[in-house]
């Protein structure tokens, strides 16, 4: 990965895959978060690049050996399983730089549709004088 700063790296990241679509950068807690649509499907912290998984993706990020984006929390430290390092040598093809971040939004995507699911079965229950159930936490 790149010796460059956050908001350096994921500028240079932006330009490079903006074949996709207009690609935002916006800072993210320590780092800066990349946007398309409104969408965050990735963010660089600490010099290295995670990209949005899900089930389908995280299995490709696993089997190269790429972990789950990890912070320091209070006494733990968290893992965040919706994140994981992108590898290294997506970096040296810009190509194949695109094709992981398109994956990579269509995971964040079906997220946004998965959650808005689950919201609008409870808003559905509730309207017709049910109980709706209760909210997923984590």
């Amino acid at each position: 990965m790149s010796k460059m700063g956050t908001c350096d790296l994921a500028l240079d990241l932006a330009t490079r895959i903006e074949g996709l679509g207009a690609i935002s950068v916006r800072r993210f807690f320590g780092g800066t978060a990349l946007v398309a649509d409104g969408i965050q499907f990735g963010f660089v912290m600490k010099g290295s690049f995670y990209l949005r998984v899900d089930d389908a993706s995280r299995i490709r990020f696993e089997a190269l050996g790429m972990t789950p984006f990890t912070y320091p929390g209070k006494g733990k430290t968290v893992t965040v399983f919706s994140y994981y390092a992108a590898p290294d040598d997506i970096f040296d093809d810009d190509e194949q730089l695109r094709d992981w971040v398109a994956d990579a939004y269509q995971a964040a995507l079906g997220a946004i549709h998965k959650s808005s699911g689950a919201t609008e079965t409870r808003k559905l229950a509730y309207e017709a004088g049910s109980t709706p159930p209760p909210r997923r936490s984590g």
